[in-house]
């Protein structure tokens, strides 16, 4: 127990990797290459910095996947989870946190262990074993040294896909006169507010002119060997999206059902809405505009917003290249690598989408490898549970035995990055006679199963009193 496992990466599934590993008794050091080298995203040098959303999505455990993997890792402990809640912004039915907060949280509650150690280098390749136990939880921005390093042990199975950040707006510069305060439906969020997000409204004409703006709006070009990299389809920029249809942003991040606005009493044709970016509640961000368009562009078209029409921005939106490895082909069903079991990955290179999802490959990271330093081996949650269900997408468990990687996949010719959602757990049982739960009914199924199973499992994960005593 005297010699540590590495984390390389300080992100969320880092983090949260050293966090469990440090409260099983294992010494750690965690390796993060800010400040010596950031990215074309981070902002500080931060743990667990937040560079795209600061919204971990939906925190309803009763009826979202998303919500039951909250519920799933508050019960194992997350670091990442008790630092979201210490520094919730309002954000109605989602889980929202003041960025500065959240990773200054993180980062102090690590660094107070006494068996964590902190060192800031970039690792250019990636280490022998020799050089003992290791999790790359390095996430989408690897640096370009350590990236050729996992393309040269993965071969062509080392993947990637971009990725896109949204702009964030002063709220003073907002126009309240046209803008207003609602959540969809009022619904109530977990710090009790029913008024969330701020929305800015568009009628028939308005709506058609904005769209027909983002799709003529000069964009950032891709560079050649960018050019075949795909999108992932759960963060696509807001153009592209308005490039596919002139209703899909209607339907989509725009759609203003559960809204009336106050000056008409009526719904808007479509609404633009803006959710808490910090504690201050200062700065707003603008919900599902990820965008790839050049900056001037942005300032230009997204002040053609009713109540943004003098809007100052904090931030401009972005886009940058998410790296992945091939996880189904490349991964045991502990997160080893197979040709090199001594490295674990963990977080969004393992091709999960998403913070909390980061976070729980990285809590099963760290408890995977604990377990296996006491010489003991750690059943995986069921895949039931949202963070099994995760798990067994990644590895290939889930998959028929027999078919093709490209069948089992789902894709045609490429794994590709998932998000937590009830279509990854297994079919519900059904009675005989009895027809199959559908909609609401099902989710919630899938919910109370979820949190039963993952409440026994974690039962069994040894405490940290019991790994002493061992």
């Amino acid at each position: 127990m005297t010699k540590p496992v590495h984390v390389i990466g300080g992100g969320l599934a880092g983090s949260e990797a050293a966090w469990q590993l440090a409260r099983a008794g294992v010494p750690v050091v965690l390796h993060e290459m800010r400040p010596v080298r950031s990215t074309a995203a981070h902002k500080t040098d931060g743990l667990a910095e937040l560079v795209c959303s600061n919204s971990f999505r939906s925190d309803d455990a009763e009826t979202n996947a998303v919500g039951v993997l909250h519920a799933e890792l508050r019960m194992a402990g997350s670091l990442i989870l008790s630092a979201a809640d210490a520094h919730q912004v309002p954000a109605g039915s989602a889980l929202a946190v003041d960025r500065d907060g959240f990773s200054q949280t993180v980062q102090r509650r690590l660094l107070a262990l006494a068996n964590v150690t902190v060192v800031r280098e970039e690792l250019e390749r990636l280490p022998d074993a020799a050089f003992g136990p290791t999790i790359v939880a390095t996430g989408p921005l690897t640096s370009p040294a350590l990236s050729e390093s996992i393309r040269a042990l993965a071969g062509q199975s080392h993947l990637s896909f971009f990725d896109a950040i949204a702009p964030v707006i002063h709220r003073d510069s907002i126009d309240f006169d046209i803008a207003w305060f609602q959540s969809r439906w009022d619904k109530e969020g977990p710090g009790g507010e029913t008024a969330a997000y701020i929305n800015c409204p568009m009628d028939h004409e308005q709506y058609f002119a904005f769209v027909a703006a983002l799709v003529a709006g000069e964009k950032s070009e891709f560079k050649e060997w960018e050019k075949d990299t795909p999108y992932f389809e759960g963060c696509l920029p807001i153009e592209v999206m308005a490039e596919r249809g002139p209703r899909t942003l209607s339907f989509g991040p725009m759609k203003p059902v559960g809204l009336l606005d106050p000056r008409t009493r009526r719904r808007p044709y479509a609404v633009v809405q803006l959710r808490q970016d910090n504690a201050l509640g200062t700065l707003f961000n603008m919900v599902g505009f990820q965008t790839k368009l050049k900056h001037g562009e942005q300032v230009r078209i997204f002040r053609t917003i009713p109540g943004l029409q003098q809007a100052e921005f904090a931030r401009l939106g972005g886009i940058h290249r998410n790296t992945f490895l091939n996880a189904p082909k490349l991964l045991d069903g502990e997160l080893r690598l197979k040709a090199a079991p001594w490295l674990r990955f963990a977080g969004q290179i393992t091709g999960v989408e998403g913070y909390v999802e980061s976070a729980a490959m990285g809590l099963l990271a760290g408890l995977f490898a604990a377990a296996e330093i006491r010489g003991a081996t750690l059943a995986p949650p069921p895949p039931t549970t949202a963070t099994g269900a995760l798990l067994a997408h990644i590895t290939g468990g889930h998959l028929a035995e027999g078919a093709s990687f490209e069948r089992q996949a789902g894709h045609p010719g490429t794994f590709q990055p998932m998000n937590a959602n009830f279509g990854l757990f297994p079919p519900l049982p059904v009675a005989d006679g009895k027809r199959p739960l559908r909609g609401g009914d099902r989710k919630k199924a899938n919910a109370a199963r979820a949190l039963a199973d993952f409440r026994a499992w974690v039962a069994g994960v040894p405490t940290a009193d019991q790994r002493a005593a061992e």
